[in-house]
């Protein structure tokens, strides 16, 4: 037994050891993307940056809008994944997407991983479903069905057949993976519901939901449930963190006992241009000066340091 503890901590020792950091912070990128089935499939429309604190055992998630113009690649960043996939030369999606979203926040971004989510509700099924707190009740009727993209609904100018009406109510809630999913997607609420700021509110909730519910005594205490997610995310996740990291930062989430910080960028930190040629008459967001992340950037680092 002593022999055991011993390999354990030399281990462990070992894979900190390994583990990329700066100022005992380990950055992830967390990416998600619509995946099979899903218009855009490989468009990340869900990025968050999770910095964890090796010292104070703590995590802060702080979305990143999907619709940031980079000038660069002329388009928004929640497609860099997708063009460092497609040309060879910018080194892969993983790397392609943390390049530009260090250019954005200006700290390292260490590791990254990209959530396919088709099987988002897979792992919430495996886990039985999660709890969530949904903060204001809102109904979507634009809500698009899986599979009726390119429905004429027999000459409906309006294609109404494509949507379905999908309603939640304030207060604590249920859901599976189904659910969860429509939850986390819906882009046409009410209620102030259809804006990328509130739909990257309702992501960190289901995602923190899912952490929660992982590293429950009744998931942790339970090697069938355990197997069951470890099958899913395991067909699911695309990352570039090796073991080593894996085993630290698993060990640093079971450490966190709920210090866990979602921040939301201020208003005032990103501008909404006009439509124009210069954006390809797209929606986007750019710093208020422009190519200038600084404020932004000192925004990032001044709630790093609070936790």
């Amino acid at each position: 037994m002593v022999a055991l503890y011993i390999f354990a901590a030399v281990f462990i020792k070992r894979a900190e050891s390994k583990i990329k950091s700066q100022d005992g912070r380990v950055n992830v990128l967390i990416l998600g993307k619509g995946g099979l089935g899903h218009a855009g499939a490989d468009l990340t429309d869900t990025m968050m940056l999770a910095s964890v604190s090796l010292a104070k055992h703590s995590v802060n998630l702080i979305s990143i809008p999907r619709d940031i113009w980079i000038p660069e690649i002329r388009a928004k960043v929640n497609s860099a994944y997708y063009w460092g996939k497609e040309k060879p030369e910018f080194g892969g999606g993983l790397s392609f997407a943390k390049k530009n979203v260090e250019a954005i926040v200006g700290i390292p971004v260490n590791y990254a991983l990209v959530l396919d989510f088709s099987s988002f509700k897979g792992i919430i099924d495996a886990l039985g479903g999660v709890e969530i707190d949904v903060a204001n009740s809102f109904t979507d009727n634009l809500y698009p069905i899986e599979g009726r993209e390119e429905d004429t609904c027999g000459g409906d100018k309006e294609f109404k057949c494509r949507y379905e009406t999908i309603h939640f109510e304030k207060g604590v809630s249920y859901m599976d993976g189904t659910t969860a999913l429509k939850y986390v997607r819906s882009r046409n609420g009410d209620n102030d519901e259809n804006t990328d700021i509130a739909r990257e509110a309702r992501q960190q909730k289901v995602i923190s939901a899912i952490k929660s519910k992982i590293l429950s005594k009744g998931t942790l205490l339970n090697p069938f449930k355990l197997y069951k997610v470890w099958k899913v995310v395991r067909s699911s996740i695309e990352t570039d963190m090796d073991f080593f990291s894996m085993i630290v930062l698993g060990r640093e989430m079971l450490n966190v006992d709920g210090n866990i910080q979602s921040s939301a960028i201020p208003e005032g930190l990103l501008i909404n241009p006009p439509e124009s040629q210069k954006y390809d008459y797209q929606y986007v967001f750019t710093p208020k000066v422009a190519g200038n992340w600084g404020e932004f950037q000192n925004w990032i680092k001044e709630t790093l340091s609070k936790n």
